[in-house]
């Protein structure tokens, strides 16, 4: 696997790309995401696939703990564990997903958030914990 340190601090390339997820937000402990629900992420009840809330819940989640003091800078990790509640359907079109760090230590963290649509109806809550990998 390469290690491109462009795609740590982007958030219109890869897999996020490809579901239409964009990076809106992210500080030391906090990061969000969100992406519009279009046809291509429905199964076939018509709903957004519990793919892509569990897909966004991890990155998300584990951006929040990658903050290394600016916007542009990212440290890798990947996940260990993720556990999500789906818990709604969702009645707007909009997706927003946010996530904090709320324990850990320098290899290891644990983080919580939640995705609720446009309209402020929580559809998933996710926690997890993930471990900070170096650059290679």
């Amino acid at each position: 696997m390469r290690d491109d340190p462009s795609l740590y601090t982007s958030s219109t390339q890869g897999f996020m790309a490809l579901l239409g997820a964009h990076k809106t937000g992210y500080s030391d402990g906090y990061a969000r995401f969100e992406l519009d629900i279009g046809p291509q992420l429905l199964n076939p009840m018509g709903i957004p696939h519990g793919g892509v809330y569990a897909s966004v819940l991890d990155t998300t989640l584990g951006s929040s703990g990658c903050w290394e003091g600016s916007p542009d800078s990212f440290r890798p990790s990947v996940t260990l564990n993720l556990n999500v509640n789906y818990l709604a359907k969702p009645r707007g079109s909009h997706l927003i997903c946010e996530a904090r760090r709320v324990g850990g230590g320098k290899s290891i963290y644990f983080s919580e958030g939640e995705i609720r649509d446009d309209t402020g109806i929580v559809l998933a809550r996710a926690s997890g914990s993930f471990k900070v990998v170096p650059r290679r």
